[in-house]
């Protein structure tokens, strides 16, 4: 949020409008036929989880003779080959970063070609056994995932999943992933969470959400719509078809563990199996057994499945017979038509560095990642925490020169163990009106609140003055000041206390302004509502706006999926996250992420005229808009 400072000198109001008269008058007397300089772009800030490089490597099926497939540190990965094993399929994100586009090159690495290039995902794509036609996920036509196919030789496209009687119930996640080719060419499977509901972890306590798929095939031309494999509260996923196409194989799990199987400190005790079935008779035969997650399976031969394990010791290439595992760190393999060679991605989470250039999806504004809750000062100065470090709070300039960490959270009695997961820190700087304090909370979050303590803090822009603004005994966190900078909204978590709080500054005071479970608050520029994110029931999290005297209770969104992070733009609109257009992939294929599906949208103050800003496989909130 940026607000005008509002101290300023009478000399310098006076330049800056003798200078404005200036640059309008150079404007006026520019010669007959001369172009004005292209208005500078603004900038919006966000951050991504997902990860910063991923490169494709080829290796024989026993994992001997490892090689790159692709030069570079960009991001590659979905590898499929191509029906005759010449060529590769693969997703890249070589036009920018966040802008998912579907490529081709020969199996040696030249010709590098784009077959999908469009500014939604377009993801994982499959040539069908002929090579004339393209199956792959979009996003295109409304932003949620579903299949395609497009002609190679014509270049049409077509929503193969788009049909009625195939979408599901559009209040929940409704998304299509992961095309297979039958061997004839005349049938598709995928999988969808149509017609589920979304569902929290920890049995509906937790923020993120859990995914329930089911197995389905679809005719090429549209008909023959219908599921093969199903099992309440798992999730069944990665179809691929038997050499004699009367089976599809696919992996099955809990769908309570897609959870687990996307976050690091539980990956590596999820337990999957593989498993394949008749598509005629749906004959079930479960191919594996024992612990550790897999998944990834295909038919490397009619007797042999190949696939991957995720996480813990064992991790790399399996298989069920017949071919020794492989035990290496790997993602999304992919086998040969003849078995013989395997392609798959290795992968980086390394942080984004600040202001790192993003793909943006607005012609006005350039995209760059930031570190976690960005502030702007009324004179343009950035706050953040540094989140990629250890949670600690750093000033600098927009571009992220002049950076200065005011805040160090190593010197504080913070366990350490936490604050390297990330767990604890000093989270949500704000900024006071004349810039002059920031506040903030300091203590343990996440999962780590459950029994552990945060307090609102504040300190001068410098660093200097810490000071508790409340006593520890409850914990608080994510302040925002008033309009006027005498008040500072914040939340409260507590077994019998929830809900957001107002302190004024001058008596130390406190009144309580909600009782729900409330978080995240933000005070509008002009002082007259304060956002926030609530949770409306066991699944379901919305963003909400009210005075704060307390009246004016308004909700903004309505979708099932969560809602939340919600921040104010200078012009007084709001930024938010939300997965209201579900999932963009099988969410147990994610590493290190919460909320895969989560993007970022903005709306007017009174929650009319939505409209998404990301359209990105990863997860992307924390929006902020610099001027340019």
């Amino acid at each position: 949020m940026h607000r005008i400072c509002n101290v300023q000198k009478t000399g310098e109001a006076f330049m800056n409008r003798r200078n404005m008269l200036k640059m309008l008058g150079a404007t006026l007397l520019l010669p007959a036929g001369a172009m004005a300089a292209p208005r500078p772009k603004g900038v919006m800030l966000m951050n991504r989880i997902g990860p910063s490089a991923s490169q494709l490597y080829l290796a024989n099926a026993d994992g001997s003779d490892e090689r790159p497939f692709l030069p570079g540190n960009g991001l590659d990965y979905h590898a499929s080959f191509a029906p005759d094993g010449q060529s590769v399929l693969f997703t890249s994100e070589r036009n920018g970063l966040g802008q998912a586009d579907i490529f081709r090159a020969r199996l040696d690495g030249t010709d590098v070609m784009p077959l999908i290039r469009h500014p939604s995902v377009d993801d994982t794509g499959v040539l069908s056994p002929d090579g004339t036609r393209l199956a792959f996920v979009s996003t295109r036509d409304g932003y949620r995932a579903n299949i395609w196919v497009m002609d190679l030789r014509t270049g049409r496209v077509r929503n193969l999943t788009g049909a009625a009687r195939v979408q599901g119930d559009r209040q929940g996640p409704d998304c299509f992933f992961r095309p297979a080719w039958s061997p004839d060419g005349r049938w598709l499977a995928f999988s969808s969470d149509r017609n589920t509901q979304w569902r929290g972890h920890d049995n509906g306590r937790g923020w993120e959400h859990t995914q329930e798929l089911s197995i389905y095939i679809i005719g090429v031309d549209g008909r023959g719509f219908r599921r093969i494999a199903t099992r309440p509260d798992y999730c069944l996923g990665s179809p691929k078809w038997s050499p004699d196409g009367r089976r599809v194989v696919f992996y099955e799990m809990l769908t309570e563990s897609t959870w687990g199987a996307r976050r690091p400190e539980g990956v590596a005790s999820v337990v999957s199996q593989i498993v394949s079935v008749d598509i005629t008779s749906g004959e079930r035969v479960q191919h594996t057994s024992g612990p550790g997650l897999k998944v990834f399976p295909q038919f490397v031969t009619a007797e042999i499945i190949g696939y991957h394990r995720k996480g813990g010791p064992d991790e790399g290439l399996a298989y069920t017979t017949g071919i020794a595992s492989v035990h290496r760190t790997l993602r999304s393999p992919a086998w040969s038509p003849d078995g013989r060679t395997v392609i798959y991605e290795k992968v980086s989470f390394r942080p984004f560095t600040q202001n790192r250039q993003l793909y943006s999806w607005d012609p006005q504004r350039d995209y760059r990642h930031t570190d976690v809750f960005p502030g702007l000062s009324c004179d343009g100065r950035l706050v953040l925490t540094e989140k990629a470090l250890n949670s600690s709070i750093a000033t600098m300039n927009p571009d992220g020169s002049d950076r200065k960490r005011i805040f160090d959270v190593s010197r504080t009695a913070l366990n350490p163990t936490q604050v390297g997961h990330g767990m604890a820190g000093a989270f949500a700087p704000a900024w006071s009106p004349d810039g002059q304090w920031i506040a903030f909370g300091l203590g343990q979050w996440f999962q780590a609140r459950r029994t552990g303590k945060a307090t609102v803090m504040r300190m001068r822009r410098d660093g200097s003055a810490v000071e508790p603004l409340t006593d520890g005994t409850i914990h608080s966190g994510f302040p925002s000041y008033s309009a006027d900078g005498r008040q500072v909204v914040y939340r409260v978590w507590g077994e019998n206390n929830m809900g957001l709080r107002i302190l004024d500054l001058q008596t130390r005071q406190t009144r309580v302004l909600t009782t729900a479970y409330d978080n995240l608050p933000g005070w509008s520029p002009d002082g007259s509502r304060i956002v926030f994110t609530r949770r409306v029931d066991d699944e379901n999290y919305d963003i909400f706006t009210i005075r704060p005297d307390g009246t004016g209770l308004k909700r903004l969104t309505t979708s099932g999926a969560n809602d939340g992070h919600a921040v104010w733009t200078a012009d007084g609109r709001i930024m938010w996250s939300s997965g209201m257009y579900g999932f963009r992939d099988e969410a147990a294929l994610y590493d290190n992420t919460f909320q895969p599906y989560g993007q970022i949208f903005i709306m007017n103050a009174d929650g009319s005229h939505k409209r998404i800003l990301t359209d990105s496989l990863w997860e992307d909130s924390m929006p902020l808009y610099v001027p340019a």
